[in-house]
């Protein structure tokens, strides 16, 4: 479909050369207007895709006719190229500042003026593009599904740094200031409280495919515990930059990560509830059911066989080792448990949960 351009201009000759160079190339339909009024009230009317104007005309110049324009809703968007003898920087950065997308001195040739043409609508047709883009991905952060979240997050994972760490080696410490978001990609991970006596308190475990450490770049603060792995592990080290730019380009998953957030803060509630209230039979029972849930080795039905060191099963219970020895014996009396070597075998985690 042909476009539409306006020429307005007082000199006779210029105004029908200028007509004539575009008419010849097929592409525009012309139209004409002989001073800034008649061209204002065209403009108006026919509402063109581009308008060449003078700027020295009777009754109204070249930059009344743009500022007329620019304030009504219809027109104000149309590309706008000043044609003029004028060639002073003055006269250049006025007619750029009042809103003008070009500036063509004459006399010009018909390629320059062809050139200038063709960029114009280049760049009106890369905006019109950006905004339904724009509009569309507005739309669709509403509406993502899990699939379609996860398959973002994923490309994250992709794009990041993967670093191996060994069993015991640290991620962050209480205090650092965070500057990634970190993904599991194979083993697990602790985090923990480190008091000053030298007790541990563990505050969570991490599994594969798990996303950890955001809390505090979500909070806008430094680490409150600690993470090291459990085990031998790969890690992905996403750049916060990265992770807040998805974060607010997609509410959708902004949306999910305050729901772990939200998640995570309730499992702290509840987990400081139990120490304060549970006994300690319960609480190991509790740290043991967590382990099985988190990160089994392997499952037969309700059969799950962990592994996991006296110490940090203390430190998730919240209690000395020698008390997870001895609550580990009466479990095993019990047949709660059997143990394997240095693997512990739940026969059944539903009768875990029950112990009071």
């Amino acid at each position: 479909m042909s476009k539409t351009i306006l020429i307005i201009e007082d000199n006779f000759e210029i105004r029908e050369g200028t007509a004539e160079i575009l008419s010849l190339t097929g592409e525009y339909k012309v139209l004409t207007a002989v001073d800034g009024k008649e061209g204002v009230d065209m403009a108006f009317k026919h509402r063109p895709d581009l308008i060449l104007c003078d700027i020295m005309m009777p009754e109204l110049d070249g930059y009344g006719v743009l500022y007329m324009l620019s304030k009504n809703e219809t027109t104000g968007d149309i590309p706008f190229i000043f044609l003029t003898a004028k060639s002073e920087r003055t006269d250049i950065r006025k007619a750029m500042e009042m809103g003008a997308d070009d500036y063509l001195t004459k006399p010009f040739d018909d390629i320059e003026l062809l050139n200038a043409i063709e960029s114009r609508f280049r760049k009106r047709e890369k905006r019109v593009v950006r905004q339904l883009i724009s509009e569309s991905t507005k739309r669709a952060n509403l509406q993502l599904s899990e699939e379609e979240q996860n398959y973002l997050l994923q490309s994250l994972v992709k794009e990041a740094r993967v670093k191996a760490l060994k069993k015991k080696q640290r991620i962050y410490e209480a205090g650092d200031t965070p500057i990634f978001i970190y993904y599991l990609v194979k083993g697990k991970i602790r985090s923990f409280l480190l008091y000053q006596d030298g007790r541990e308190l563990s505050t969570g475990i991490h599994i594969d495919d798990s996303f950890f450490g955001y809390e505090a770049l979500l909070l806008n603060e430094q680490y409150s515990d600690n993470a090291e792995a459990l085990e031998d592990c790969e890690i992905a080290l996403i750049p916060k930059e990265h992770f807040f730019e998805l974060l607010y380009n997609k509410s959708g998953i902004a949306k999910k990560f305050i729901t772990l957030l939200s998640g995570n803060i309730r499992e702290k509630e509840e987990q400081m509830l139990g120490f304060a209230y549970d006994t300690v039979r319960k609480r190991v029972a509790n740290a043991l059911v967590n382990v099985a849930e988190k990160s089994a080795l392997s499952s037969k039905d309700d059969e799950i066989t962990i592994r996991i060191s006296r110490d940090d099963l203390a430190a998730l219970a919240g209690t000395a080792n020698e008390t997870i020895s001895r609550m580990l014996a009466d479990f095993k009396d019990e047949k709660l448990i059997t143990k394997t070597g240095n693997a512990i075998i739940i026969p059944s985690v539903a009768k875990l949960k029950a112990v009071r």
